[in-house]
């Protein structure tokens, strides 16, 4: 149900006389949506199933009805608060310890995995009122005898999608046989998924249904943009956008473990204080992590959204999808970790052209458009490091004793018999040989919604990266006599047959290895010539003397969940061309097939864009 919006304080809720003062005390002033709907039904002793995002204020939801609820003085675990993450288990137990403050013995404990157990032993044996934990460990306590259950009088599963998503559902199911047959639970999840619709159907009696819209909360109060980027200038286009915003505290969003410490490793390279944050790291590591960026000493986390989950950083202002979701209820997620609790905060997603269809479903599931922005330029690069440079110059001039280097130019410029202008400008270039002041070079450009080479893969292809059907190959398919007549391709002489490893078995069609090869390499559609595929494997022509790093790039590159392995054919494949063997790296040189230049030499340059690690 959606209730609709009310004027209604903490103190018409029906609240505990204490936990209603706690709530005072800390300053809270009104109950949020979530909290105003779900606070009098839990109250009530019902079971509730909630929808809300992140940083709407659901653990207070829960929180403040439940512990008005409990008996202080009854020593034994009475709520059982479940969550997929060691990190959202803290956060958890940490606000409930913040709202039961005026209540007489009582006591949280969270238990996760990687903690040692015994500690936790030692802490169970205080018989807390409240057990907040990860479904493995849960599970564990209760095998060993060292977690009881009867005295449960309310079960709450916190996320609930991310928890079956990680797949907790077995363990949860356990679970809940081993709690009393009567008890209130409560429900809450990001998202509706039909899987969570069976769980709420088995397991809960009669519930009412909250739901709170997604950009009802968060996503107002954050400001978002989004850069169309190829992905051989992503990092190129990350470094500006850290060069020029001026950011507290960042938290960078990839896809993969692996990818976490591969970009935090290249940002710190570049001189930014990150470090990875993922789910390899043990708790004590993890936990430093966080509280190094909390204390200043860190300025960027680079995590997965697994190790971001229940990580409220009250410095982070910004918020990069370096990777953007698949999942677009992810992004709300991901977002949601600045602009908390009504602060303001930025959000800047990187879109590689191929997948605007996923940019395309976020802007669904927000219900509002992500503005697009233009990768920094070297201009505005140039500028920004120079105002730097100068105020670098006037803080060191007014707060440093420079006597000694007054007499030291003096000399100089004497006894070499030079300008004091020529020193300084020398002393100028030396300060600055790491980073150049000014950025002549700009390969990154702009990346348009009219750009047909760019976006050959994102037309005709949905979000999950398969293709429309047999239609949506129809240019690349048409007769090569009509490709040829309308000037898009070069002359068949000019052309080099290359095998990727990539076939019909693995779902490939011409519009996408057109579609990856002229993303990934910078070509332009048109210098692709015929493509012949095979069960395991598919032939394509590109023009001749690509140069090295693109066919290195073009090797990693992946095509309907495979590698393309790109190789050159051997001699007797390759219509008549002697071919070079692989020694050759991939047919580089200065000539290209039948003693022709090479067709990248030519004015038109096939390959415009060299890709960049």
């Amino acid at each position: 149900m959606d209730t609709p919006d009310t004027s209604t304080g903490f103190d018409e809720l029906g609240l505990s006389p204490a936990i209603a003062k706690a709530v005072q005390e800390l300053g809270y002033e009104s109950p949020t949506a979530i909290q105003r709907q779900c606070i009098p039904h839990l109250l009530e002793g019902r079971d509730l199933l909630g929808q809300a995002q992140t940083g709407t204020g659901k653990t207070a939801a829960f929180a403040l009805p439940l512990l008005s609820l409990i008996d202080p003085d009854l020593r034994r675990p009475q709520v059982l608060v479940l969550t997929p993450t060691r990190e959202l288990a803290l956060q958890v137990a940490e606000a409930f310890q913040g709202y039961a403050r005026n209540l007489n013995s009582f006591n949280v404990l969270p238990i996760y995995g990687g903690q040692a157990y015994g500690l936790q032993l030692s802490q169970l044996k205080r018989n807390p009122q409240v057990i907040v934990g990860t479904p493995g460990r849960v599970m564990d306590h209760i095998r060993r005898g060292t977690l009881q259950l009867d005295g449960i009088r309310a079960l709450v599963l916190d996320e609930a999608d991310e928890m079956l998503n990680m797949g907790f559902a077995e363990d949860i199911d356990w679970i809940f046989d081993q709690a009393p047959a009567e008890r209130q639970v409560a429900l809450f999840s990001a998202t509706m998924p039909p899987a969570i619709r069976r769980v709420a159907q088995n397991r809960l009696k009669d519930p009412v249904e909250v739901r709170i819209a997604a950009d009802s909360e968060t996503v107002d109060t954050i400001e978002q943009h989004h850069c169309v980027v190829t992905r051989f200038h992503k990092m190129d286009v990350l470094t500006r956008i850290l060069e020029l915003e001026p950011f507290d505290g960042m938290l960078i969003f990839v896809r993969t473990k692996n990818a976490t410490t591969e970009l935090a490793d290249k940002l710190k390279a570049h001189g930014f204080a990150a470090e990875p944050l993922n789910g390899d790291m043990n708790q004590e590591m993890r936990e430093r992590t966080v509280e190094r960026l909390k204390q200043g000493q860190l300025d960027i986390l680079v995590a997965t959204d697994v190790a971001a989950r229940g990580l409220d950083v009250e410095r982070i202002s910004h918020v990069v999808n370096y990777d953007i979701p698949t999942d677009p209820s992810a992004y709300v997620h991901r977002i949601g970790r600045t602009g908390r609790a009504g602060r303001a905060g930025r959000a800047i997603l990187l879109v590689e052209p191929r997948e605007r269809g996923l940019l395309r479903a976020i802007e669904r599931i927000i219900r509002r458009s992500v503005p697009a922005m233009d990768p920094p330029s070297a201009a505005a690069l140039t500028e920004s490091r120079i105002d730097r440079f100068t105020q670098e110059i006037l803080k060191t001039l007014t707060e440093q004793d420079l006597d000694f280097f007054y007499r030291l130019l003096a000399r100089i410029t004497q006894e070499q018999e030079v300008e004091m202008m020529d020193v300084a400008a020398a002393l100028a270039y030396l300060g600055q040989r790491e980073r150049p002041l000014d950025v002549k070079d700009d390969p990154i450009r702009p990346v348009r919604r009219d750009d047909r080479s760019d976006d050959r893969a994102g037309r005709g292809q949905r979000s999950d990266g398969r293709g429309r059907g047999r239609g949506a190959d129809r240019d690349e398919r048409r007769p090569r006599q009509d490709r040829e007549r309308s000037g898009a391709r070069p002359d068949d002489s000019d052309l080099v047959s290359y095998r990727i490893e990539v076939g019909h078995q693995h779902g490939a069609t011409p519009r996408e290895i057109v579609g990856a090869i002229a993303n990934e390499s910078g070509l332009e559609g048109r210098y692709i010539g015929r493509i012949n595929i095979q069960n395991d494997h598919s032939v394509v022509d590109l023009p001749s003397g690509m140069p090295r790093d693109i066919f290195k790039h073009l090797k990693r590159v992946f095509v309907c969940g495979q590698a393309l392995r790109i190789s050159l054919l051997s001699e007797g494949a390759n219509r008549g061309w002697a071919g070079r063997s692989d020694s050759d790296e991939g047919g580089f040189g200065s000539t290209g097939p039948r003693g022709k230049p090479p067709a990248f030499a030519k004015e038109g340059k096939p390959f415009k864009r060299k890709p960049r690690d």
